[in-house]
């Protein structure tokens, strides 16, 4: 914030890239179930084939670098839509 340039794009991520599958496994893992809850689809056309955050520039340029562990992350994202089910629940039936 303080030291960007104005008027630059700069990515903030974990520093990994991984499939669609495979957070979907990690999610599962870290929920304790299992992988027969995964529905496969055909892709939608126009699907990407990877996603990724490059996340160099910010780091060349910034000294960025990610504060915490994405899997730690993940779960304590994962941790808090557990407790959090009231707030989000309504959410999801509009």
């Amino acid at each position: 914030l303080n030291k960007g340039k104005a008027g630059e794009i700069y990515n903030i991520g974990g520093g990994i890239e991984l499939t669609n599958i495979d957070l979907t496994k990690k999610i599962l893992g870290l929920m304790d179930q299992d992988e027969s809850s995964i529905s496969y689809v055909e892709d939608r056309k126009g699907h990407d084939i990877r996603y990724s955050v490059d996340i160099s520039k910010i780091s060349r340029e910034l000294g960025y670098v990610p504060q915490k562990n994405w899997e730690i992350g993940l779960k304590e994202t994962i941790d808090w839509y557990v407790a959090n089910e009231a707030w989000w629940r309504p959410l999801k039936t509009k």
